[in-house]
């Protein structure tokens, strides 16, 4: 390749350490793409704090590369699948609160859904059970260090809040172990979303099999309204 940018993600936008959080990733890749639904696959780890090369490909899509290998790759999508309705900003939070009170173990310093961060660091991404619903879901309010030029979440941060919530699903409706990664993200973003205002973001099984599962996931504002629509695929570690 040789018409390419180079970019490279900074170490506190991080999902495990030392590798980039993989909805921000996404998103910028999507960004690039020419679609209104595009779907991410990701090949490597994402390092973070290194630079690597983000290019165009033939049919509107994008990939990153660290100049030799397949890091992720963006394609123009099929929509993403429907959505229950949100739970409730009552519901969401009082299901990230129990997510807080008793996390599962393994958690980890990440930009999504990482426990120590601030609504100004990180997205804050705690989904916990909403009983009766099978959904899992975090009420959150980002904060105004997040917000663009323009006071909006950047599309790549609404891409994030698409992406941990998939992880809740799989480890509280399902019982998969820590460690699992985001093998491939599907979005659509529908409207844009203030920063400072309260957001619902939330995820529910599509599917499991072996060590892979799907997972739906929305962001709604605090009224419900649908902001932005995914379908994840993870896969847990071996072993």
């Amino acid at each position: 390749m040789t018409d390419f940018e180079t970019i490279t993600v900074p170490a506190r936008l991080c999902g495990y350490p030392g590798v980039a959080f993989g909805g921000y990733v996404a998103g910028t890749l999507a960004a690039r793409a020419a679609a209104p639904t595009v779907r991410v696959d990701f090949r490597r780890p994402v390092p973070t704090d290194s630079p690597v090369r983000l290019a165009a490909t033939a049919g509107g899509g994008t990939e990153l590369t660290d100049g030799t290998a397949l890091l992720a790759a963006a394609v123009p999508a099929e929509p993403a699948v429907e959505a229950p309705p949100a739970p409730s900003w009552e519901q969401a939070s009082a299901a990230a609160d129990a997510f807080r009170a008793a996390p599962p173990d393994g958690g980890v310093d990440c930009f999504g859904c990482g426990l120590d961060r601030t609504p100004d660091t990180g997205l804050r991404l705690h989904c916990g059970l909403v009983p009766g619903t099978g959904l899992v879901a975090a009420a959150w309010t980002p904060g105004p260090a997040l917000a663009g030029a323009d006071g909006l979440l950047p599309p790549e941060l609404v891409w994030g809040a698409l992406d941990c919530p998939g992880n809740a699903a799989g480890r509280l409706l399902d019982g998969r172990k820590a460690g699992a990664v985001t093998a491939a993200l599907t979005a659509r973003l529908l409207r844009p979303v203030p920063v400072g205002a309260g957001v619902v973001s939330y995820a529910w099984l599509l599917g499991s099999e072996g060590r892979k599962y799907r997972a739906g996931t929305a962001l709604a504002t605090a009224d419900g309204e649908l902001c932005a629509l995914g379908e994840a695929l993870w896969v847990e570690p071996r072993g």
